[in-house]
């Protein structure tokens, strides 16, 4: 399923053991920061060429919706969104932390080329799709996160809500709803394979 990208809207601290993993607090809002649209690339067996010489890059696997029409006040989740994949969102997270002592905005660590590399999306008839499945991200041959929605903290609803109140929502959208548990650094010639239940979506090879 085709889908042609706008806004890349990232939710960061969605897991609690994510959060806690990290050392950071637990948000009691959404917290939304955006990657350019020019990071996204398909995660189809390529070798990405990450960022060199500037410390640690981590994985986070990632549920990616993607918004199929115009949000209005009050529209529900299930008729906004029309379909799904899987995605990665790379991170520099040295970098990370320097911007974040300094106040300043993450888009150096998390905006780069190839930061944001996605599975062919997958049509989404309602929420309920989602429910049914884990996703999961092998490194190596080796599973190293698990995820579901409903260990979410903010629900995909609340989420679509938020951004659509705050920033606006509209069709070409796609949304990061945050990574569970599990995230760690890339080495180059590291694997990745991204599943949905027991299928697997789409993988990349670090140069």
């Amino acid at each position: 399923m085709n889908v042609e990208i706008r806004n890349v809207y990232c939710v960061g601290r969605n897991y609690k053991l994510h959060a806690e993993e990290l050392g950071n607090d637990v948000p009691t809002e959404p917290m939304i920061f955006l990657k350019p649209s020019h990071a996204v690339v398909p995660l189809d067996g390529a070798t990405l060429e990450l960022p060199q010489g500037k410390g640690d890059i981590h994985f986070e696997a990632e549920l990616v919706v993607a918004v199929g029409r115009n949000y209005e006040p009050g529209m529900s989740a299930d008729t906004c969104l029309s379909a799904f994949a899987l995605g990665i969102d790379f991170t520099l997270r040295d970098v990370q932390s320097v911007l974040k002592k300094k106040g300043h905005p993450w888009t150096a660590a998390k905006g780069f080329k190839s930061a944001a590399p996605v599975t062919p999306f997958l049509p989404l008839e309602s929420l309920g799709v989602l429910e049914q499945q884990d996703f999961s991200l092998l490194k190596n041959g080796q599973e190293v996160q698990r995820g579901h929605i409903r260990d979410m903290i903010f629900s995909i609803q609340h989420i679509v809500d938020y951004i659509a109140i705050h920033y606006g929502l509209g069709e070409g959208d796609i949304i990061f709803t945050g990574t569970p548990a599990g995230v760690g650094p890339i080495t180059s010639g590291d694997r990745f394979e991204l599943f949905w239940g027991s299928d697997c979506q789409g993988s990349c090879t670090i140069a």
